[in-house]
């Protein structure tokens, strides 16, 4: 290791006390979503993120039953301002104290309320002028929580991965240019200011279902016992994609000048099922990398970050429950801890007390090695059809066989002649950029589309 190496360790070892010990102890919570019709009430879901051992929850609104149910507890709550409400609020001081004093001063401090969120990933919509309004109504409630006493709560908002335009290497962490100056510079100095927490949602799942080729899967669970990154800007050493997520955010607030605000983890996980063709949704990597999870953020002294090492993290598994109402793809509705009725998709213990090799053992699932590129599902009939065109219109003989009198010609079906289409397409110019995706029409699988005497292409996991 180089002079330079040497110094960068020693001023990140130095620099990150400030991010550990003091009051705040490792612990982990669940995110309670209510998108469901058949979940039990408040009270019963209370009792059994007790008997996870969480010590906080994150509940999308400000559900009084909720907030009575965890009074007289030890669990400390999150609460939140919903999206639709930013634009008034951010110019309407009054707006932003009734909120306040009807959705939390009747229940503080019997309820731990400590984080109130204003909205929820607002810069993963598309543009809109809420964006904009987001800071000024974060300090309107800041202001009415102070107004009105409420001094252990922290007023800050959520953002998803997306509010960076790169992030690898973490050294390169870089927030959108189309929000940088507007956005998030206010909002990091409005946190800086209050001293409260840069609120993420980090999935490495995500991350690795887009690039399953290029990302270790170990590595993204958790798991990996021998791979490592360095970071070659700044030489630190990875041994997981979630500590170069995370990382990537706290170089990308240190760029703009704010080095020193502490992370909340505000939501991960791992679905444990979905649609057939969702690839590496399954119990085996869910329970893998939650679990994981657990252990490295209830670690005793704290773990930290590469970046930050020691720095105690506050983090949310998402979610308690699979919630059959959540729209979207079935990984969607599948990212529990628990099925509805309260019993274990797997078991896990929040507290990080049992050691993961005490679980029961899950099999690991089989995997032929194989990728296919297919359609979506629910993917737009339409639009299927026009991607089906553009990848058979790129020359290459992609699309002989599917032609009339072509060997996978039938079934004469749109999915079956797409999932021929796009596989075709991807596998042979994914060498120059080519990607599966058609615009969020395709998906990767490992599930083996070929039928008959029709042997589709495939790329080696």
């Amino acid at each position: 290791m180089g002079f330079f190496a040497v110094s960068l360790l020693f001023c990140v070892l130095c620099f990150s006390s400030s991010f550990s010990s003091g009051a705040m102890q490792p612990k982990m919570g669940v995110c309670y979503g209510d998108l469901g019709n058949n979940l039990p009430t408040p009270l019963e879901s209370i009792k059994l993120v007790q008997k996870l051992h969480g010590k906080r929850i994150k509940i999308y609104g400000a559900n009084p039953k909720t907030l009575k149910a965890i009074q007289n507890t030890d669990i400390q709550i999150s609460i939140m301002v919903p999206n639709n409400l930013i634009p008034d609020i951010s110019t309407n001081q009054t707006l932003a104290d009734e909120w306040v004093q009807s959705n939390v001063v009747p229940f503080y401090p019997e309820s731990k309320i400590r984080y109130l969120l204003v909205g929820n990933e607002i810069l993963s919509n598309p543009p809109n002028t809420t964006w904009f309004r987001l800071v000024p109504a974060m300090s309107k409630i800041r202001y009415s929580v102070r107004k009105f006493g409420l001094k252990k709560i922290k007023v800050g908002t959520p953002l998803a991965m997306d509010a960076l335009e790169s992030s690898f290497p973490p050294s390169n962490g870089t927030f959108r240019s189309d929000v940088r100056e507007k956005v998030i510079k206010p909002l990091l100095h409005f946190l800086d200011r209050s001293k409260s927490f840069f609120f993420v949602d980090v999935y490495t799942y995500f991350a690795w279902v887009g690039q399953p080729l290029q990302i270790n899967l170990e590595y993204a669970l958790l798991q990996s016992k021998y791979l490592t990154y360095t970071d070659p800007g700044s030489g630190l050493v990875y041994t997981n994609l979630l500590d170069q997520m995370l990382d990537a955010i706290i170089f990308a607030m240190k760029r703009l000048g704010y080095p020193n605000i502490r992370l909340f983890l505000a939501e991960t996980g791992w679905p444990s099922g979905g649609d057939s063709d969702q690839l590496g949704a399954n119990l085996y990597n869910a329970a893998t990398y939650n679990r994981n999870v657990v252990k490295k953020f209830t670690a005793k002294p704290p773990i930290g970050t590469p970046l930050r090492p020691g720095a105690v993290i506050p983090a949310l598994i998402f979610a308690l429950y699979n919630e059959n109402m959540k729209p979207g793809p079935g990984t969607e509705r599948n990212f529990g801890l628990l099925y509805p009725n309260g019993s274990h998709v797997y078991p896990i213990d929040l507290s990080g007390k049992t050691p993961v090799s005490d679980y029961p053992i899950i099999p690991k699932p089989e995997s032929n090695g194989r990728l296919w590129c297919v359609v979506a599902n629910g993917a737009n009939k339409t639009a299927v059809a026009d991607a089906v065109a553009y990848a058979c219109g790129q020359g290459n003989g992609t699309c002989d066989p599917i032609r009339p009198g072509g060997k996978c010609y039938d079934p004469n079906s749109l999915v079956n002649h797409a999932n021929y289409a796009f596989t075709s397409y991807w596998t042979q110019l994914r060498s120059i950029g080519a990607t599966c995706s058609f615009n969020g029409l395709a998906v990767l699988t490992s599930k083996d589309p070929s039928h008959k005497s029709c042997k589709f292409p495939s790329v080696n996991l």
